[in-house]
């Protein structure tokens, strides 16, 4: 191609690239699938004529937008769609109304495959490159793409169903629904009820703006609240009456704020004030402050979360405030497991890149000339997995509890524009595309391919788990939260 880093952007060009990564992209797929058993090509053909149902279920979750711990609608629909193809569901799971287990089969090997489904506060958009707001005006979305994230992992559930039948495999697929991730919850109470606690292996993937076999272990969190009481009084007239809540939740972020000079640089902590007091005549006599404190390890999580729980404590004492600490949720970092990560990186390599057509690249394009980024469109090459395990990046998830319990492997793949900000209406937007549904398609054939190759491989499994307990050292799992803590469901709250 002859083309310049800035003809590069002209659309003439762009249609030569896309020709050309068209060729490349074919051939790269159908010689290794021609290769492949016919119980593999099966996977990968019931996953192809699920397409219209997993584009149903990923628009039926954009739809339905709803956040974390309220997603009814949602786990409603995607129970309904698992027992009319004649899963047996088990719903209300873990104690959690929007969590539900969905199994076929029975024996071993008992293989997990975990779907999110829940949206974000503030997210809200449509399905245009630019900055629109939803026509029913939802101001939520699926800024991180829980909807695809769902639907591909349903549509991989029932793929390998429909396998397992065809070819009289033996052994039990469950597909876990996990509600609010968001919050870094349902898995956590889930792992906590000890759902996981027999699966042989689990699969999870995640939307993203590349294509690589997860890599990178996150970081261990704890998410926890603390509210501080005084007593109210005029602000004017008589304030030597008053204990501010408020001051106190101000001098403990003042004091956590001094702590970060003295943590590793990996720690990250941040918060939010849910409440602050109503008006400035009226000393508060309540305050609240919301925190999340990551690390690279569980250790490092617990030793932050210490210190600032005393300067939460010294915080109540200059105040003559008294206060209550709530840990609503916390998890390790994720376990990587290098046999299923390789085995991973084959069957994405086997699957290839999603055929994005001159359409999606051209949506994301525009995207990103608006946000006002370098216009790259949509990645498709497969990451290399490189022989070491990764830095820490990026936030946490309540995956890495399940990682704990039982080898786990992920990965991510593109289902939006390079370089948009996450978590923003730039990937709700995209998330609702048909473009975002191809991917969830090829998304949906990763993990029927993974987890045939965990159900017929009994080696795989063996080495899996070997690896597994190495790194655990045989350790049981233990969770972060309380043991007769229940679930932080609203309704209850």
């Amino acid at each position: 191609m002859n083309c310049s880093k800035h003809q590069f952007t002209r659309r003439s060009c762009r249609a030569q690239y896309r020709t050309l990564l068209t060729v490349i992209t074919a051939l790269a797929i159908c010689s290794p699938v021609l290769a492949q058993s016919s119980e593999k090509r099966s996977a990968l053909t019931h996953t192809d004529q699920l397409h219209p149902l997993i584009h149903e279920m990923s628009m039926r979750l954009w739809d339905y937008n709803e956040l974390a711990m309220l997603e009814y609608r949602s786990a409603e629909y995607l129970t309904e769609v698992l027992e009319n193809e004649g899963f047996e569901v088990e719903r209300g799971a873990a104690d959690m109304p929007t969590a539900f287990i969905a199994s076929h089969g029975s024996g071993s090997p008992i293989i997990g495959i975990l779907a999110e489904y829940d949206a974000l506060p503030g997210n809200g958009n449509a399905k245009v490159p630019r900055r629109v707001e939803r026509e029913d005006g939802n101001p939520d979305g699926h800024g991180c793409g829980h909807n695809l994230f769902g639907a591909a992992s349903i549509g991989a559930a029932i793929a390998l169903k429909r396998t397992m039948e065809e070819h009289g495999i033996t052994g039990t697929v469950r597909l876990y629904g996990t509600p609010a991730e968001e919050t870094v919850v349902g898995k956590v109470y889930m792992a906590k009820a000890g759902v996981f606690d027999d699966l042989d292996a689990a699969i999870e993937w995640h939307p993203g703006t590349n294509i690589e076999t997860k890599n990178q272990p996150g970081r261990a969190l704890n998410n926890f609240t603390v509210e501080f009481f005084g007593q109210s009084a005029h602000s004017s007239a008589d304030p030597w009456n008053g204990r501010s809540a408020l001051d106190a939740v101000e001098m403990m972020n003042y004091g956590v704020n001094m702590m970060r000079e003295h943590v590793k640089p990996t720690t990250r902590i941040h918060y939010v004030m849910p409440s602050a007091g109503e008006a400035p005549n009226v000393v508060p006599d309540y305050a609240k402050v919301w925190y999340y404190v990551r690390a690279v390890n569980r250790d490092e999580v617990e030793e932050y979360y210490d210190w600032i729980l005393k300067i939460a404590e010294g915080a109540a004492l200059a105040t003559r405030t008294t206060h209550e600490v709530f840990l609503t949720t916390g998890v390790h970092e994720t376990l990587l497991n290098r046999p299923l990560q390789e085995a991973m990186q084959a069957n994405l390599e086997l699957v290839g890149p999603p055929p994005f057509t001159e359409e999606d690249q051209e949506f994301a394009y525009e995207l990103q000339r608006f946000i006002g980024i370098e216009e790259v469109g949509l990645v498709q090459e497969i990451k290399p997995l490189v022989g070491e395990e990764e830095p820490p990046s990026g936030g946490s998830t309540d995956v890495a509890e399940v990682s704990y319990i039982t080898p786990t492997v992920g990965f991510s793949m593109t289902t939006a524009a390079a370089g948009i900000p996450w978590h923003s209406w730039a990937a709700t937007a995209s998330h609702g595309t048909d473009g975002s549904v191809r991917a969830t398609v090829t998304a949906a054939k990763v993990i029927a391919a993974m987890g045939l190759d965990m159900l017929t491989d009994a080696d795989l499994l063996e080495r899996a788990r070997a690896h597994y307990l190495e790194r655990t050292g045989g350790e049981p799992y233990h969770s972060p939260i309380p043991v007769d803590q229940a679930p932080p469901v609203p309704e209850r709250q």
